[in-house]
């Protein structure tokens, strides 16, 4: 009898315990587990897009997990803690498009002790000058996906709706569906590109800001600069690419929950923008750590040309693998680079 009570005790409080993460309260356990770790940090943040980019990092000789306490499961997502070349650093996958991004990567900043943010994956890519497995690190990010859809009939002179109160503006340009179009009108008019309303910490609860480009930190893109002469791999298993993939540095790069495979759109990107890198998450961890005064670059290695038109055919099947370890490898020895004492911590 003793032992069915002790059985069923446990049984309530685990059920108590999912019930309150349900409802989105952090149970005492977690919390402990939470304050204990902390207590190791400030911890280097990495955000990693989904299983295909993050388990060649969790594979990687690398990463060493902390054998006491592994991981935290919280809110669906699961924290890792390790370490990678001598860095404590705790892990998180977001999972597709810039809601998941966004919602991963302020969980990963509330909870936890960090001195900086580093994301990682793979991209398409906007510029022919480039090839399939070379790694980006832009020195800007952009929503592209936030628009003011203006009204058929209107011109690019007519105030858009609700521009006069601050919500929208023309400043950023816009996208013409007409100039896509074989027949003489276009129904759909155009869409203007606007900024992210932000609310940073060091402002005004409440008080909005607006932000387009995001710049990400002065002193990890000086610190990228040293791995130009890395040497990634080139071939999957006896395919190779025409010549060995590098590391660059380039102006820009967009993100909107659009996966593009349009070369239309691609070319508009990069005409419009100067963007080479296009994905799916990466502005919105810029986002996140903006607002919160974080620290963070971006690496992102290139699966294909978004659209497609480049001299490898079957782009992103065939060599999407390779992309996503080179962004690992580069990513591993950006943090071998960093100095283990230094930085800006957030609690």
């Amino acid at each position: 009898m003793g032992c069915f009570l002790i059985g069923l005790l446990v049984v309530i409080l685990s059920i108590g315990n999912i019930i309150e993460e349900a409802n989105g309260e952090i149970s005492p356990k977690i919390l402990s587990n939470i304050k204990m770790m902390n207590k190791r940090g400030p911890y280097l943040g990495i955000v990693a897009p989904n299983n295909f980019e993050l388990n060649p990092l969790l594979a990687s000789r690398a990463y060493v997990p902390y054998p006491s306490l592994p991981f935290i499961d919280f809110a669906g997502r699961r924290f890792r803690f390790g370490n990678i070349s001598n860095q404590r650093v705790v892990i998180v996958m977001t999972g597709l498009g810039m809601v998941n991004a966004g919602v991963a990567t302020q969980l990963l900043v509330s909870l936890f002790r960090l001195k900086g943010v580093l994301h990682y994956g793979i991209a398409g890519n906007a510029d022919v000058s480039l090839d399939i497995g070379d790694v980006t690190i832009p020195k800007f990010w952009a929503h592209s996906g936030l628009w003011n859809w203006q009204r058929y009939g209107d011109g690019i002179d007519d105030e858009l709706a609700l521009e006069a109160g601050g919500d929208y503006t023309r400043d950023i340009g816009y996208l013409q569906f007409s100039k896509y179009n074989n027949q003489s009108d276009n129904l759909l008019n155009r869409v203007w590109y606007q900024p992210e309303e932000i609310f940073p910490v060091t402002g005004t609860p409440e008080v909005r800001e607006h932000v387009f480009w995001v710049p990400v930190d002065k002193s990890y893109l000086d610190l990228s600069r040293q791995l130009k002469d890395m040497r990634l791999p080139q071939c999957v298993n006896t395919t190779c690419l025409p010549r060995p993939p590098k590391v660059t540095i380039v102006d820009r790069g967009v993100s909107a929950s659009v996966f593009v495979d349009n070369a239309a759109y691609r070319t508009f990107l990069r005409s419009k923008f100067n963007a080479t890198a296009i994905d799916m998450e990466s502005a919105a961890v810029a986002l996140i750590c903006h607002q919160q005064a974080l620290p963070f670059v971006v690496i992102r290695a290139l699966s294909d040309l978004a659209g497609g038109g480049s001299d490898v055919s079957n782009e992103a099947d065939l060599f999407g693998s390779l992309a996503a370890q080179n962004s690992v490898d580069v990513l591993v020895k950006f943090v071998g680079l960093l100095p283990t004492h230094k930085s800006k911590t957030h609690s």
